[in-house]
C-alpha cells in the first residue's frame, strides 16, 4: 500500500517538476551528448522564467512560496560576488570584453548558488519527485561502469570528443565527453562520470548518497544508494572516499540527534577520546600522511597554489581580488592560481569581499539547518549536504561545479522555507 502510494506521489503534476525530473534523470545523455554543462547552466534560469511567468498569469504565489531571510542572504552574498568582479575588472582595467565574459561567468556559475535555493524555496516541487531522479541519475552509473569495462580491455584513453559548444566558455574539461580516463601517478583507470574531472564524482556521490537515502521505495533507494558508492569508489577521490565513509553512520545518527541514548553514547565516545587521545591522534596523521605520499604531486601542486594565491592576493589585491584566475608557473604544471579551491580562490580572484560572501551565508546556512535537524528529518539531510558542500569547498571551486550539484541546493532551499517543512 505504501509503495502503490509513493509510486503515485513521484508521478510530475506541473512543467516544474517535469522540468527538473527530465533534467536529472537524463544527466547521462546529456553529458554523453557534450550539453550537460550548457543545460546545467541554464536549467536554473529557466526554472526561474517559468516560476515568474506562473506568478504572472495566476496572478499570485503558491501558498507555500516564501523567500526565507537566509535565501536573502544567499542573493545578497552572490550579488556581492558580481560587485566584486566588477570593481576588480575596473581596477586592473581588464577591458569592456573581459568584463561581460566574466559576468556571464558568474551567472553560469556564484549566481546558481543563490538560484537554486530561491527556487527551492518558491518553487511547487515535491521533494520525492527530486528524490525518485537523483535515484534514477545514481542507479545509471552502475551501467555507465559495465560499459566502460570494454574501453579498458582494448585500451582506449582520453576523452571520445569535445563539445565544439566550448566555443561559449568555460573549463575545457566540461566539454570533454569520455568513460573514464587514466590516473597518471598510479596507472589504473579512473572514473569522472559525468562530471569534468574525477575529485568532482567524489562530490556527487556523496550528495546522491544523502539525497537517495530519502527515497522511500525500497528499490530505488538501494539502487540508488549503491550507484552513490560505485560512483564514489571508481572516481578514485581521496577527499570522496574520506566524506563517503562518515557519512554511512551520520546518515543512521542523525536521525536520532534527540535520543537521550544517542547524547549518553556520545558521552562515552568522547571521554574515551579524551582518553585515548593522543594515540588516535598519532594513527590519524600517520594515515593522512599515507593518503598524501599516494598522490604526492597532486598535493605538492595544490599546496603550492594556495601558497601563491594568498601571497599574490596580500600583496596586490586585498580587498577586491584580480577580478580573473591567472596561468600559474612551472612549479605547479602552470595550473591556474585560484583554482583546486573555493577559499583561496575567492581570495586571488574576488578579494576578501569574495570570500566572506561565500563564508557568511554558509556559516548562517548550516547553523541553522543544524538546528532545525532536531525537529525536521528533511532538514537533516539539508545540513548533510551543506556540510558535504563545505567540506569540498576546500579542495573544489564550488561555482564552477554548480551545475552539476544544483539539485542539492534545490533541497537546502525547500529545507530553508519553514512553509515548506510538512513537505520534507
Amino acid at each position: 500500500m505504501s509503495q502503490s502510494v509513493t509510486r503515485k506521489s513521484s508521478v510530475v503534476r506541473n512543467s516544474e517538476e517535469r522540468l527538473v525530473f527530465t533534467a536529472i534523470a537524463a544527466t547521462y545523455l546529456l553529458y554523453l551528448t557534450g550539453t550537460l554543462y550548457v543545460a546545467g547552466s541554464l536549467i536554473g534560469w529557466a526554472l526561474f522564467s517559468v516560476m515568474v511567468l506562473r506568478a504572472f498569469v495566476a496572478g499570485r504565489w503558491t501558498p507555500s512560496a516564501s523567500v526565507p531571510v537566509l535565501v536573502w542572504v544567499w542573493v545578497v552574498g552572490m550579488v556581492m560576488m558580481l560587485v566584486a568582479l566588477l570593481m576588480a575588472h575596473s581596477e586592473f582595467q581588464l577591458g569592456m570584453g573581459t568584463t561581460i565574459k566574466s559576468s556571464i561567468g558568474w551567472a553560469k556559475g556564484w549566481a546558481l548558488l543563490a538560484l537554486f535555493p530561491l527556487l527551492g524555496a518558491m518553487l511547487d516541487i515535491r521533494p520525492q519527485v527530486l528524490v525518485r531522479a537523483c535515484c534514477l541519475l545514481a542507479s545509471q552509473s552502475l551501467l555507465f561502469v559495465v560499459l566502460s569495462i570494454p574501453a579498458i580491455a582494448v585500451g582506449m584513453d582520453g576523452p571520445l570528443y569535445v563539445s565544439p559548444l566550448k566555443a561559449i566558455g568555460g573549463p575545457i574539461s566540461t566539454f570533454e565527453v569520455g568513460l573514464f580516463g587514466m590516473n597518471p601517478e598510479t596507472g589504473r583507470p579512473r572514473w569522472s562520470f559525468f562530471t569534468p574531472w574525477a575529485p568532482a564524482a567524489g562530490l556527487l556521490s556523496c550528495l546522491l548518497l544523502v539525497i537517495c537515502s530519502r527515497e522511500q521505495h525500497g528499490f530505488w533507494r538501494r539502487a540508488g544508494m549503491t550507484g552513490a558508492a560505485v560512483m564514489c569508489f571508481f572516481c578514485q577521490s581521496r577527499a570522496g572516499w574520506a566524506i563517503f565513509l562518515l557519512l554511512l553512520p551520520a546518515l543512521v545518527m542523525i536521525r536520532h540527534m534527540a535520543s537521550a541514548r544517542l547524547i549518553m553514547m556520545a558521552g562515552v565516545v568522547f571521554s574515551s577520546v579524551l582518553l585515548l587521545g593522543q594515540p588516535l591522534i598519532s594513527g590519524v596523521q600517520d594515515a593522512h600522511q599515507q593518503v598524501k605520499d599516494s598522490r604526492a604531486g597532486s598535493t605538492r601542486v595544490r599546496a603550492a597554489l594556495a601558497t601563491i594565491a594568498v601571497q599574490r592576493w596580500e600583496s596586490e589585491a586585498p580587498v577586491w581580488g584580480h577580478g580573473i584566475v591567472e596561468r600559474g608557473p612551472k612549479l605547479v604544471e602552470y595550473m591556474p592560481i585560484g583554482s583546486h579551491h573555493s577559499w583561496y580562490g575567492l581570495l586571488f580572484v574576488k578579494g576578501l569581499v569574495g570570500l566572506l560572501a561565500l563564508a557568511v551565508p554558509l556559516l548562517l546556512c548550516l547553523i541553522y539547518l543544524f538546528w532545525r535537524s532536531f525537529a525536521v528529518p528533511g532538514a537533516q539531510a539539508a545540513f548533510l549536504m551543506l556540510l558535504v558542500i563545505t567540506a569540498y569547498s576546500f579542495f573544489e571551486n564550488l561555482e564552477i561545479l554548480a551545475y552539476i550539484y544544483w539539485p542539492a541546493l534545490i533541497w537546502i532551499g525547500m529545507a530553508l522555507n519553514p512553509l515548506r517543512e510538512g513537505d520534507l
